[in-house]
């Protein structure tokens, strides 16, 4: 075999894909490789066995597994992981649905952009806790309060990334589809959602960590049932290794929330393809 072709195996082994590969072994399963988990899993042992177990600060590991398996045993701990996780999907399902559809109304239209954008500018700025107090005295310490303050600013992602693209569209393309008389139903399912939903995909890959983030804010403020409010409890009674093992509760949803974003992610992508190679 010559120099060249010694050279060139390598690089023709990659580009063929090999079995086996990580690159396309993680693009079939959308998991990201358990060795990024191998620093965290070396700081965390190396916590356990530095820290002074009677740390009221900074309590080892262990005795953060103990407390949330003490949670989970009286029942608090899955009934407050079940109302934080409906209220991040819902709301994340809400803002998505409703970022989408503003976002392509506002994006179609010149006039209707540049009269709603000083509005949309200053909404979108607002900080989420700043919501609450005004969410509470409308609707009451509730879980519809709760899911209101995470659909709004979870919804702003989602909305001006749609919004971008949807101005974007050539308006060429659009009158090409009148012109071979398509009805409005067709050109929106034939060129108006393969052109918008890789930017409402981004849009929801932004907005999925901040959901979770703002249902935490929201329970924590408020004390409704959640996530936020076991660790709002926890810290106000200096339960420190309570709070720590609920910080990684949070972790582990949000971990997971990003992973099924993607997952989702990646099969509309591939369905989307599919339909432009037939």
């Amino acid at each position: 075999m010559s120099r060249a072709d010694a050279s060139t195996e390598p690089a023709t082994e990659i580009a063929g894909g090999r079995p086996g590969r990580s690159r396309h072994t993680r693009g079939r399963s959308g998991m990201p490789p358990l060795r990024g988990l191998l620093p965290l899993a070396i700081g965390l042992l190396a916590w356990q066995l530095l820290a002074d177990p009677g740390s009221p600060y900074f309590p080892p590991p262990s005795r953060w597994f103990a407390e949330l398996w003490a949670s989970a045993r009286g029942g608090e701990l899955l009934v407050a992981l079940a109302q934080t996780t409906v209220t991040l999907f819902l709301g994340l399902l809400a803002a998505t649905v409703g970022g989408a559809v503003l976002g392509a109304l506002i994006g179609a239209s010149r006039g209707a952009d540049r009269a709603a954008g000083p509005t949309l500018e200053f909404l979108r700025v607002l900080p989420a806790a700043a919501l609450v107090p005004l969410a509470a005295l409308l609707l009451g310490y509730t879980q519809s309060m709760k899911l209101a303050v995470v659909v709004l600013p979870a919804m702003w992602p989602v909305l001006l990334t749609v919004r971008a693209a949807r101005r974007s569209v050539s308006p060429v393309l659009l009158d090409v589809t009148r012109t071979l008389g398509l009805s409005w139903w067709q050109r929106t399912r034939k060129v108006l959602v393969p052109s918008l939903t890789p930017s409402v995909l981004l849009g929801v890959r932004v907005a999925g960590p901040l959901a979770l983030i703002i249902s935490l804010l929201v329970e924590i403020v408020t004390r409704i049932d959640g996530i936020g409010a076991l660790m709002g409890a926890a810290q106000a009674n200096f339960r420190s290794a309570q709070v720590f093992g609920l910080l990684v509760v949070a972790g582990v949803l949000g971990f997971i929330v990003n992973l099924l974003v993607n997952r989702a992610e990646e099969m509309v992508r591939s369905r989307l393809s599919g339909e432009v190679r037939r």
